[in-house]
């Protein structure tokens, strides 16, 4: 018999039945020093959902706030797309608190100048 044909189910079980983020994440060290916790944003004790675009607003602003912030960068990618332009985009389309934030105008422009943060 295959070891393979027995072994390959329990291994896809025992890997879906791990959650997907480890239970003693932290928020990042900008938000601890804020005292922001993981309620503040999941809006729950032990998150089990991403945070919704409500939490970021509620204490960074919303889209023209953040637009004004960044506007003296050479691509605003908080501004109002024009005509036919995709977006706008949810906060957490870039900026995620477990994980490095990504550009998600680099997907079609890869010659922007851009560094998240």
């Amino acid at each position: 018999m295959n070891p393979f044909r027995v072994l390959t189910p329990l291994l896809a079980c025992f890997f879906l039945a791990v959650p997907s983020r480890a239970a003693d994440e932290k928020p990042a060290p900008k938000h601890v020093k804020a005292g922001v916790s993981c309620f503040d944003c999941h809006h729950e004790e032990k998150p089990t959902k991403a945070a919704a675009d409500d939490s970021c607003i509620g204490c960074h602003g919303d889209g023209p706030a953040m637009a004004a912030f960044t506007k003296s960068l050479a691509v605003n990618p908080h501004a109002t797309p024009k005509g036919g332009h995709p977006g706008p985009f949810l906060c957490t389309q870039c900026h995620f608190q477990h994980k490095p934030p990504v550009v998600k105008c680099l997907e079609c422009h890869p010659k922007f100048k851009l560094t998240p943060k």
